[in-house]
């Protein structure tokens, strides 16, 4: 298993890891298996979407904003509430399938770490199972 370190800047951001998934994919040597993906935190998570235009993950911030605001008459004390919220809309975990040792994403998608209480050091576990013939 491997543990990704995620820096982040602001209190809410997309942060792409994909690299950083093939990184650890290329350590493993897998040719076929599965990747699986961990955010170990209440306040972040991840997704998979668009990584071509950075304009995308600007428009999700957004509109997270806009559906969930950061105040808006929660109960929950320390103030985070809406990044509980966030975290859970993205989930803590993704499934990406390894075939020919490439992770399996479509042409324009990427790994993105969902940062909703920042700014944090964060982490991001990877295991990598191979296919047993």
């Amino acid at each position: 298993m491997e543990r990704i370190e995620v820096k982040t800047n602001k209190r809410v951001e997309l942060v792409d890891i994909t690299d950083r998934i093939r990184d650890a994919l290329a350590k493993g040597g897998v040719r076929d298996g599965v990747c699986f993906i961990f955010c170990p935190h209440t306040t972040a998570g991840l997704t998979i979407n668009e990584n071509a235009d950075p304009s995308v993950r600007q428009d999700i911030v957004s509109a997270l904003g806009k559906l969930i605001p950061e105040k808006a008459g929660y109960t929950h004390r320390e103030g985070n509430s809406d990044s509980h919220i966030k975290s859970s809309l993205f989930g803590s975990s993704l499934t990406i399938f390894i075939k020919d040792g490439k992770l399996v994403l479509g042409t324009w998608q990427g790994v993105y770490f969902c940062e909703s209480d920042g700014a944090r050091h964060r982490e991001v576990w990877v295991k990598i199972l191979a296919d047993r013939l």
